[in-house]
């Protein structure tokens, strides 16, 4: 049996969404939010214009899309505990973002928040949402992550917002793998796509960290959806990773010395995007 029949057919939604084969997509990581522990009570104003400078920044060196995360709000909360405030302030942000920018824009809502992804989304605007823990289950840095794929398909029907994309993690970084060590990456990958996911991403092990070659082909071989690479990408991988995946999602290597708490650098979005161009 090969991989093109183990599941029913769907779009390539990297594709569809972003209208290219190798889809470069920006982190907008946002300030810390009200409720988080390093707000500092700036206005909401403020808030909203530093990100939307960010994805300005972004934008103007040629990237294909957005993700606007709540990178800010370390630490993060696990799913049940997130507030109604994280979700206002993001799905405001978010609206703000892409009715200036026009660039298609996803949502990520740490720790793991799938459910207050889509309901961000789907006041937003925005398109797809990003997943850490899909399907099945793992120890993370806010303690046991359960999957949310089978709460948050039937929440995403209930919203009448089936059109939102789920870009889910395989193998997610920042934590401990250990209570699925006995399934491969083969069948981790495998699950996510039986769980209804419309694209998979490869990561490494915390953030700025790359995913392995050889674990991406791994991914790649084992799914027919499209595969993105979702951290330590930058200038000098690109043309490795895009040989084999589909995308990437990028951002701490667009920022100014490569750090992710800075400001986005548009001459390192400008450059990195050249070399893209010559792929």
């Amino acid at each position: 049996m090969t991989k093109q029949n183990l599941y029913r057919s769907r779009p390539n939604e990297v594709d569809s969404l972003f209208g290219t084969k190798k889809a470069i997509v920006a982190v907008i990581h946002s300030k810390p939010l009200p409720g988080s522990p390093e707000y500092d009570g700036e206005s909401m104003e403020e808030l909203y214009s530093y990100a939307l400078e960010e994805g300005k920044r972004y934008a103007a060196g040629g990237v294909n899309a957005l993700i606007l995360e709540n990178h800010g709000d370390i630490p993060f909360l696990k799913p049940g505990d997130l507030g109604q405030e994280t979700a206002a302030a993001m799905a405001v942000m978010a609206e703000f973002i892409r009715k200036e920018i026009g660039l298609p824009i996803g949502i990520n809502v740490l720790a793991n928040g799938a459910k207050t992804a889509i309901a961000v989304a789907k006041a937003a605007g925005a398109q797809f949402i990003r997943v850490n823990q899909w399907a099945n289950a793992y120890v993370a840095n806010e303690g046991f992550v359960e999957g949310e794929a089978a709460k948050v398909t039937r929440y995403r029907s209930w919203l009448r917002a089936k059109s939102l994309k789920v870009f889910a993690d395989v193998h997610v970084k920042h934590g401990s793998h250990a209570i699925v060590a006995d399934r491969s990456i083969t069948e981790l990958t495998r699950d996510a796509e039986f769980f209804d996911a419309d694209a998979v991403i490869a990561t490494g092990q915390r953030t700025g960290d790359s995913a392995t070659y050889d674990e991406i082909k791994i991914i790649k071989s084992a799914t027919s959806l499209p595969v993105l690479v979702g951290s330590g990408v930058n200038v000098e991988n690109i043309a490795e990773i895009l040989s084999v995946a589909d995308g990437v999602i990028i951002a701490s290597s667009l920022k100014k010395d490569g750090l992710w708490w800075n400001e986005v650098d548009t001459e390192r979005v400008t450059e990195f995007m050249k070399a893209v161009r010559k792929i």
